[in-house]
């Protein structure tokens, strides 16, 4: 059901980005002082704006129902793994051996190994 309900609120939401591309600002009535008006007879002599808003209004609010039900779904999912930050008996658990800054001792053998200069060979930079 869940996985339904999230097909079609990723449908919803690319029709309602299109919708919202295909209509015409505010300001696009000076266009059709210049001829870009008779476009519009296909919706009749009104235009698509009355048309567009209201399918647009429509999936929008389809859009927040399928959000509420997502929202719902993951509320209700159940115990899912814990995520974060784990507590120090599991870090401790999980332990593989691995020297630590609180090993003491045992991790102090840090030291780097030194270079081998072999004889006859110098150092300096020409």
């Amino acid at each position: 059901m869940q996985i339904a309900v999230l097909m079609v609120h990723v449908v919803l939401a690319i029709a309602v980005v299109v919708l919202i591309l295909l209509q015409q600002g505010k300001g696009a009535e000076a266009g059709a002082a210049f001829g870009g008006g008779s476009s519009q007879s296909v919706f009749g002599s009104s235009g698509g704006g009355n048309f567009l808003a209201k399918v647009t209004g429509g999936l929008a609010a389809l859009f927040f129902v399928t959000s509420l039900a997502l929202a719902y779904f993951a509320s209700h999912a159940g115990s899912a793994p814990q995520s974060g930050i784990p507590d120090a008996q599991v870090i401790e658990q999980q332990h593989n051996g691995a020297p630590t800054l609180d090993d003491g001792e045992q991790s102090m053998n840090n030291a780097a190994p030194a270079l081998e200069e072999e004889e006859g060979q110098s150092t300096s930079n020409p």
